[in-house]
């Protein structure tokens, strides 16, 4: 059974999503909350596997909701009548986005996707090493599961329902989602520098403006505007002045 919230200021919007519900018995609906205060702290001591949010609240928008939830597993679906925040919606890794008035099949295509992703980690999940020197992916070959080596790691892609492990020149496919990836690779050695890519740090040769170059590898890789200040914060710890 797969739980989830839904967040919304407006409780006709929450309606129509309780509503869909009704004919997903794979889901079920754990709370319903118009401030997004409270659903945070309802996440901070319960389990939940999927939230519906709202981007346009009063309190906080729902970007400003995903950056500030402390539990990075929970799967994201965006709900809004502005398909301006699509772009910045994406940007965070949600599994869908849904503009309103939402259409029933629409909606039952994005349950699709968030199933799919929430069922496959809870019965794959990667299985990393207590050293954390390396982990075991699942990857697209059936029933095999592949070393890799965090050391080798240049960068990581993300490919929709997949992810491109880029290492010791190969490149390896895996059953994962970025968020998976990311939460589980050490974070003084890796950062996340767009919606679909993760860089190893000892990696970089060089910054040209909004490019990064690495060792070895003839692909340059662009600074997403969303990531932009954490890495470059993260490249003035090193820089000498």
């Amino acid at each position: 059974m797969i739980n989830c919230i839904i967040v919304d200021d407006e409780d006709h919007a929450i309606e129509v999503i309780q509503h869909y519900l009704k004919s997903v018995a794979a889901i079920q609906i754990t709370a319903t909350f118009t401030n997004p205060i409270d659903a945070l702290s309802f996440l901070s001591s319960n389990p939940v596997d999927l939230i519906f949010l709202d981007i346009h609240m009063p309190e906080i928008s729902g970007i400003d909701f995903i950056q500030t939830m402390n539990n990075k597993d929970v799967q994201v679906i965006l709900t809004t009548a502005y398909k301006e925040f699509a772009t910045a919606g994406f940007d965070l890794d949600v599994v869908d986005y849904l503009v309103k008035p939402i259409p029933l099949p629409r909606f039952l295509q994005a349950i699709n996707k968030a199933q799919k992703i929430i069922n496959t980690k809870k019965v794959h999940p990667p299985v990393k090493h207590q050293d954390d020197d390396y982990f075991m992916v699942k990857t697209e070959a059936k029933g095999k599961m592949l070393k890799i080596n965090i050391a080798e790691i240049d960068f990581i892609e993300g490919m929709k329902n997949y992810i491109a492990f880029h290492h010791n020149g190969i490149r390896t496919l895996a059953l994962l989602t970025m968020k998976d990836v990311e939460e589980r690779l050490p974070k003084a050695q890796f950062i996340r520098v767009q919606k679909s890519f993760i860089v190893a740090l000892n990696k970089i040769t060089s910054i040209d403006g909004n490019r990064i170059i690495l060792k070895g590898i003839s692909a340059e890789i662009l600074i997403g505007e969303t990531y932009r200040k954490d890495f470059l914060d993260m490249m003035k710890q090193k820089l000498l002045l």
